[in-house]
């Protein structure tokens, strides 16, 4: 089945009081609009598009970082959800299929959702996503008969009997794409706020003898996010859903409390995360592997067998083969570790690749940067790098090969090869009670002169 997604990520979200359009508002670690993209990417859709207004190439581009296949629109100005649907009509004139409108700022509506809606279009033309609030408050209602829905009203244009009506309106829509802008086309203004409400195609969709339904979700599904107060409160319920989630799955979690997940996080069965462990975006953990507690991840790949921490910190390319571990203090970006490679604390590697078995000391440094370019460091198999050694790259250091403690290595070392280079020690006897009388006698000085 084709379908069509369009989400719509106009608005401003004035009460949020920021410069950043608010679907570009983080929650767990990743923009609102890349949620409800990827709710709807899991129904493998044919063609999608954003439209976008406020703060519109910022929204586009990161609507694009999501998938670059995701095509845009602008909505100028702002007239309404069918004006904003109406500007998605000419990118997808003549598609197949199924259309769904979707909201950049409603982060939490399931995929299992979307494939139910799809399911009573086989009953419905136009189908509408419901939901029950504990509080109704302001939102639209959905005014049905029997297994019908026979029409949308607004709050602010409903009758106190309407407002009594407990099945709220999400604003997710489907139907045959063809069919829903054909409805939208017709929609007119005449309403409190004199804007055209996407809500009306279905009244106008009865008077053309079309039927409409509703598919009933969960309240928290159609949670919006309109306030600062309520994207802390989405990330907490976030949180307490993926630690729920983890928990069910198999996850040893320490202090499930403390523990944050990314919105796209995956930790395998019996893995192990202690306390205060952050994950960002991109991470997968591995069955077996343990994360102790106080490290921060994002973007990498920690395999079965391997060790995190504490406080150790893997950035975006990091990627951890079986049994590795990796100490405190350690941060690695950028970088394959072989199978049962040992980086135990103090240490930095960027851009390098590591092979199987090699140790490397305390205070290794790969000098990646200088100042306009990064470059690459290469270590074989079974190497051994001494404490303090600072590899500046480009630099390959060979299979079995050693480098000595305090070594700037800028030259290749050879399979088996035990590289030194630091300057020379030299002990001068008896020099230290002499010093101290110099340094004695020049501040005793300095106080006489002042």
């Amino acid at each position: 089945m084709a379908v069509s997604l369009i989400v719509l990520a106009a608005g401003q979200g004035s009460r949020m009081n920021s410069d950043l359009p608010k679907v570009l508002h983080p929650l767990a670690g990743a923009p609102l609009l890349h949620h409800a993209l990827r709710a709807g990417f899991a129904l493998d859709p044919s063609r999608v598009v954003v439209v976008t207004g406020h703060e519109a190439a910022q929204v586009e581009a990161a609507a694009r970082a999501f998938d670059p296949a995701v095509e845009c629109v602008r909505q100028d100005p702002q007239l309404g959800t069918a004006h904003a649907v109406d500007q998605a009509a000419p990118l997808l004139a003549g598609a197949a299929g199924e259309a769904i409108v979707l909201y950049g700022d409603t982060p939490f509506v399931r995929p299992e959702t979307l494939q139910a809606m799809l399911h009573a279009r086989a009953r419905h033309a136009v189908v509408v996503l419901g939901f029950r609030p504990a509080d109704p408050a302001r939102y639209g209602r959905l005014v049905t008969q029997g297994e019908g829905l026979e029409r949308i009203v607004e709050w602010k244009d409903a009758t106190e009997a309407e407002r009594a009506i407990g099945l709220c309106n999400s604003g997710v829509v489907c139907a045959s794409a063809g069919v829903l802008f054909d409805l939208v086309a017709r929609v007119g203004k005449d309403n409190a706020a004199g804007e055209y409400y996407l809500t009306d195609i279905v009244e106008l969709a009865r008077a053309q003898g079309l039927s409409a339904g509703v598919v009933e979700c969960d309240a928290w599904e159609t949670l919006g996010i309109n306030t600062r107060a309520e994207l802390a409160a989405a990330e907490a319920a976030f949180q307490a859903r993926a630690r729920a989630a983890a928990l069910d799955d198999g996850v040893t979690l320490t202090a499930p409390e403390t523990v944050w997940f990314g919105y796209d996080t995956v930790v395998g069965r019996d893995a192990v995360v202690g306390p205060n462990v952050i994950f960002g975006p991109g991470v997968t953990v591995e069955s077996g592997a343990e994360i102790r507690g106080f490290c921060h991840l994002e973007g990498c790949h920690i395999s079965r067998g391997a060790t995190v921490g504490p406080f150790a910190r893997l950035r975006p390319g990091a990627e951890l083969a079986e049994d590795v571990h990796v100490g405190n203090f350690v941060e690695i970006k950028n970088s394959v570790l072989d199978q049962g490679v040992k980086v135990g604390h103090l240490t930095y590697l960027g851009d390098a690749r590591v092979g199987e078995g090699t140790n490397i000391g305390a205070g290794t440094v790969t000098c990646n940067y200088d100042g306009v370019s990064k470059h690459r460091t290469v270590i074989g198999a079974r190497a051994f790098i001494g404490s303090d050694t600072m590899l500046v790259a480009p630099v390959t250091v060979g299979a079995g090969a050693m480098t000595a403690s305090g070594s700037v290595i800028t030259e290749n070392v050879p399979d088996d090869a035990l590289a030194v280079a630091r300057a020379r020690q030299v002990n001068k006897a008896g020099f230290v009670p002499r010093l101290f009388e110099m340094f004695k006698a020049a501040r005793a000085a300095a106080r006489k002169d002042g």
